[in-house]
């Protein structure tokens, strides 16, 4: 059996996105910056994606920009939104973390809580009189924490600062609509939500100032050069309303599987296996393990069973996870976490073979 529990590195295309994408990859291919007609057939689609985008976020179509994805959108936040200092916090993605290295006002780190929360008095204690800007993800990415935005949003408001969010990990379980109303901008990712990889959505309220990131066009309202991925803006529009349409359904789901997964290999491992972090969403497991370490990953795929050691984009660095650290672990026990993430087509035997799997590796 072939068992894929890592969803939150990124899902399959789901066959009704592909299907509404097709016609913009075949017939409908034009520019949609070109003035014929068939220019004008692509940029009616990007517009009908748009609007569509900015329906289920129940925000404004002029507050809606298409980027590459989830990384571009998150440094174009960092890096352009408002000017001043930004505060980012310790657990965010490397997008978010490296991006704030390159922003011209500097930057500072808002601390964690042990369970893997950003409290609003962790941002409190970070903020300085030249903070302009606020970076924390809605759902961590690792350890699947849900972060308290809503209080995060109080606090900074009563300050005058811009708050951001990464809410790629958020789009399949939480409410988009509740947290961008209660943020300045936010980041989506298509491709793990059912959508295609290489597109992406930054959604920046109106008179909140920004700058460009790209340069050399006047796409996207002079405010992001390059041609437009027309078939990858209408996935991603296809890919959001359906998982935020079926976000509750997917929740039940994934966490009756998360469970019983967790149930499993608990039972049978005890102290030697920890659930890391609190306030969870349904479809993450992050447990470390007394005896892990790169050879149970290894181990498992050879069992048909694909997880992860943590963000896809820094699989290939045998490093300890920044996350965990922030949390308080020590190097080594930042080094023996995987990362299990269940899907909307996976299934209770799937589940049940994962857990068994993982005891059988640990227990020779």
């Amino acid at each position: 059996m072939n068992v894929y529990l890592d969803h939150a590195a990124t899902t399959p295309l789901d066959g009704e996105v592909f299907e509404k994408m097709l016609p913009l990859l075949k017939e409908n291919f034009g520019n949609p910056d070109s003035l014929h007609t068939a220019g004008r057939r692509a940029a009616y689609a990007v517009s009908l994606a748009r609007d569509s985008v900015a329906k289920t976020l129940g925000v404004k179509p002029n507050e809606v920009y298409f980027t590459s994805g989830g990384t571009e959108a998150d440094n174009w936040a960092v890096r352009c939104l408002g000017e001043g200092r930004a505060c980012v916090s310790a657990i965010e993605h490397a997008a978010v973390r490296s991006a704030a290295i390159l922003r011209e006002g500097g930057f500072g780190e808002i601390g964690v809580s042990a369970d893997g929360i950003v409290t609003a008095d962790n941002v409190a204690n970070a903020l300085t009189q030249d903070t302009n800007l606020v970076c924390v993800m809605a759902v961590n990415n690792e350890t699947g924490c849900i972060q308290p935005i809503e209080e995060i949003s109080a606090l900074c408001s009563s300050r005058g600062v811009l708050l951001f969010s990464d809410c790629v990990q958020a789009a399949c379980t939480l409410d988009l609509k509740e947290i961008i109303g209660v943020c300045d901008a936010i980041s989506l990712s298509a491709h793990k939500i059912g959508g295609p990889k290489g597109t992406g959505v930054l959604v920046v309220k109106n008179g909140v100032k920004m700058r460009s990131l790209i340069v050399g066009g006047e796409q996207e309202r002079s405010l992001r050069g390059g041609t437009l991925n027309v078939a990858g803006a209408v996935g991603f529009a296809a890919a959001l309303e359906k998982a935020q349409r079926a976000r509750e359904e997917f929740a039940a789901h994934t966490l009756r599987l998360r469970d019983l997964f967790e149930k499993i290999v608990l039972q049978k491992l005890g102290k030697e296996a920890i659930v890391d972090g609190a306030n969870r969403v349904p479809n993450i497991s992050h447990i470390t393990f007394e005896k892990s370490g790169e050879w149970l990953l290894s181990a498992l795929d050879l069992k048909g069973v694909c997880a992860s050691g943590g963000a896809a984009c820094s699989a290939h660095a045998a490093l300890p996870s920044h996350v965990l650290t922030a949390m308080g672990r020590s190097e080594q026990e930042a080094k023996r976490g995987v990362r299990f993430s269940f899907g909307r087509e996976t299934t209770e035997e799937e589940a049940i073979f994962a857990a068994n799997a993982v005891i059988e590796c640990l227990k020779k």
